[in-house]
């Protein structure tokens, strides 16, 4: 097969971007670092907001433009943001009325279709279909990040951490207080589970053959348990989804703590695990 046939069957075959090739081959390294800039006041009220670039660097390598993006925990938009920026369409479920108004407030000038829609995620498909009713959009992708456990409600370590600092200054130290958000689970088990069936049911939302990336880190709980949240989750989804592989996001910006000095080894866990699946064989 000569040049000129490679590049006729690719023009033939259904693209997965709108990339070129050298841009598609940086996209695929399976790690990466990612610095993003100082978090504005209004993002700040958010506990645990991923940037935008993130999102960017995903939705970017697995929709084309005017595609239409799910995250199932939108909190303020972060998703939705960077589609508007792309030029994809979006739709975000979030539980807090404030984290909701937070997010639209971000998109008033958005310039493609951006919806919040506020609910329970457990009950996505329903609220997908009650708010479209027979105009629902085809997805293409899915990126989203849930809740890590109960990791915000808990302090690790002597010295001052991010959740010590929110305390101090009056600010959101997590989500909510409602039992049906998923970082107040207790159950490490059904917590795992619970994430799954959202995850499930916005597969079952996409097109076939469509991916979805679910940001997740591992978490060390203060008895000293590791909570390995991204590969419990990589394979119980597997079970239903073609788990495809993972990329790491390493973040070389936060500082150092000095946790379990001078006895026990505990890390800084300066990195998160970028699951990606794909719906169908």
């Amino acid at each position: 097969m000569d040049d000129r046939t490679l590049r006729s069957d690719i023009s033939r075959s259904p693209r997965l971007n709108d990339l070129e090739g050298r841009e598609w081959v940086k996209s695929t390294r399976s790690w990466f670092v990612l610095t993003p800039p100082a978090r504005t006041k209004e993002e700040l009220s958010h506990p645990a907001k991923f940037p935008e670039e993130l999102a960017s660097r995903f939705v970017r390598f697995f929709t084309r433009s005017q595609d239409w993006v799910l995250d199932p925990f939108v909190g303020i938009g972060s998703t939705l943001v960077a589609c508007d920026q792309l030029g994809r369409n979006g739709v975000g479920v979030e539980l807090s009325p404030e984290f909701a108004q937070s997010a639209k407030e971000r998109l008033t000038h958005a310039k493609t279709q951006q919806y919040v829609l506020i609910g329970d995620s457990m009950r996505l498909v329903d609220l997908i279909d009650a708010y479209f009713s027979d105009s629902r959009p085809r997805f293409s992708y899915v990126f989203t990040s849930p809740p890590y456990f109960d990791m915000l409600r808990k302090s690790r370590g002597g010295n001052d951490s991010v959740l010590k600092e929110r305390a101090a200054k009056g600010m959101k130290q997590y989500y909510g207080e409602s039992s049906l958000d998923l970082g107040n689970i207790e159950s490490y088990e059904e917590y795992i589970e619970s994430v799954a069936l959202v995850i499930e049911q916005a597969a079952l939302l996409l097109r076939d053959r469509s991916y979805l990336t679910l940001i997740v880190q591992n978490m060390l709980d203060t008895d000293g348990t590791l909570r390995p949240i991204a590969w419990d989750l990589a394979r119980r989804l597997s079970k239903t989804l073609q788990l495809k592989q993972e990329q790491v996001w390493c973040q070389d910006n936060k500082r150092l703590g000095c946790w379990g000095y001078p006895t026990t080894y505990v890390s800084n866990v300066h990195h998160h695990y970028c699951l990606v699946f794909r719906r169908g064989v």
